[in-house]
């Protein structure tokens, strides 16, 4: 795959991110934006336990997707402080995904601020994101296709992303928003999968304090190098494309697979991890 570093910055002005990043849809990784919120220095593992130590929260891990499961239906549960005891011990695939802080633990909302960077933020939905060291997430872009601002606290996280341009390459699940799940994007078998060779994408790796810019659609791997954790905003689509994208998944693409799961079973998920690989190879042999 050809991946160029994703650009960064110490510092940035919403002028400045908007002309140079926003409107090209080019991804950042900003450095030092957040030193001014107590969670800089505040959030870790042990001051997640004790305000958040008693909810339970949803897990997910690395296997593959099963006709029985509902859209993004966790594989466990357990008490936060239960998991994060779990990730200090010893390398577990379980991760907290899409978990809702202002709903979970309001108090939290009083340690960080909604940037202004130029896009209206979201506010209902600041997100957590939990992974024991080696865990990761299948690529993926979000549903909504939105404008996505994640900001790490613990541990260190690589990244690779690519934009929506580069579907026909990356072996793209139809009815879904996912790649074909076999795929390790972080030591791809190119002779298994030879289209990836032609893809072209951003990596990165992050780290405490840091922010990452991921543009509208953006496909996006992220695997834990280390335990941590981390936060995203979001901000909406604003190209119509995109947009009208993310009304079609929200409420016509989602809805729809769900269907098929309930009537086909296991019969429609074979098919279509099936059709990623026939409908990458043709446009491969299309070059």
């Amino acid at each position: 795959m050809e991946l160029k570093e994703i650009p960064r910055v110490l510092n940035i002005s919403k002028e400045e991110f908007i002309n140079n990043y926003f409107k090209p849809q080019i991804p950042v990784v900003i450095q030092n934006c957040i030193e001014d919120w107590p969670a800089y220095k505040k959030w870790d593992f042990d001051y997640m336990r004790k305000v958040a130590g008693d909810k339970i929260v949803p897990l997910y891990d690395d296997r593959p997707v099963n006709s029985k499961d509902s859209f993004n239906e966790p594989h466990a549960s357990m008490k936060m402080s239960e998991y994060i005891d779990l990730l200090q011990k010893e390398p577990t695939k379980y991760r907290i995904f899409l978990w809702n802080i202002l709903k979970e633990v309001p108090a939290l909302q009083q340690d960080f601020k909604y940037p202004d960077f130029g896009l209206r933020l979201m506010k209902g939905l600041p997100m957590l994101f939990f992974g024991g060291k080696d865990s990761y997430t299948f690529m993926h872009y979000d549903i909504d296709l939105a404008n996505i601002f994640h900001f790490h606290f613990v541990g260190k996280k690589e990244v690779v992303l690519f934009p929506q341009t580069e579907n026909r390459y990356l072996y793209k699940v139809p009815h879904s928003l996912i790649t074909h799940e076999s795929i390790d994007f972080s030591n791809p078998d190119f002779k298994k999968w030879p289209a990836l060779q032609y893809a072209s994408g951003f990596k990165t790796e992050l780290n405490h304090g840091e922010v990452l810019y991921m543009p509208e659609g953006y496909w996006h791997y992220m695997r834990y190098i280390t335990p941590g954790f981390s936060m995203s905003l979001r901000a909406v689509a604003r190209n119509p494309k995109n947009l009208g994208k993310a009304f079609y998944n929200l409420l016509v693409m989602r809805n729809y697979d769900n269907l098929m799961r309930r009537m086909k079973g296991q019969e429609w998920i074979d098919w279509k991890n099936q059709q990623a690989i026939i409908r990458t190879n043709k446009s491969l042999k299309q070059l």
